[in-house]
């Protein structure tokens, strides 16, 4: 799925979401300089997988935060975790470095992404920012839509203290 493709998905479930658009962003570093509607509910999102290579993770957290994947896979009971390469990111979700988020799990036809998402996200106003599939813009949503949208695929969602 493309941008177009997510906003009209939303807008079909008669999901409720705000768009901003803003120069290409390929770190949390440089959205500081747009404009934001939700700062505090912008995402961070880390595409890993296991060391077998068999098992692969999407990480979302509030983009403030830092994660340690040492502490994560114990508290989460994985394997040993690295980041994905980037044939992996484009092969199983068809995004490229940047542009790594949530809806991209749309694209994993075969169901080998399991997101686990930030548990403070659903404290109130319970609000997510992510790119749709496209590092210019922010779709704004509530983050227990995310979570249905993304288990409704098919894809296993943990929801997590981090």
């Amino acid at each position: 799925m493309k941008k177009q493709e997510i906003l009209n998905m939303l807008t079909d479930r008669g999901i409720w979401f705000e768009i901003t658009e803003h120069r290409a962003v390929y770190h949390m570093d440089e959205l500081l300089s747009a404009d934001l509607p939700y700062p505090e509910a912008d995402a961070k999102n880390l595409f890993v997988r296991d060391d077998k290579k068999r098992n692969f993770y999407l990480i979302t957290v509030k983009g403030d935060k830092r994660v340690n994947l040492k502490e994560f896979r114990k508290a989460n009971g994985t394997r040993p975790l690295s980041f994905a390469s980037e044939s992996d990111l484009m092969s199983i979700m068809g995004l490229t470095p940047g542009s790594v988020t949530p809806f991209g799990i749309m694209n994993d036809e075969e169901r080998k992404v399991k997101l686990f998402l930030d548990r403070d996200f659903f404290e109130a106003p319970g609000l997510i920012g992510v790119h749709p599939n496209d590092n210019t813009a922010t779709v704004w949503l509530r983050a227990e839509d995310l979570a249905n949208l993304i288990r409704g695929h098919g894809n296993e969602t943990e929801i997590v203290s981090m």
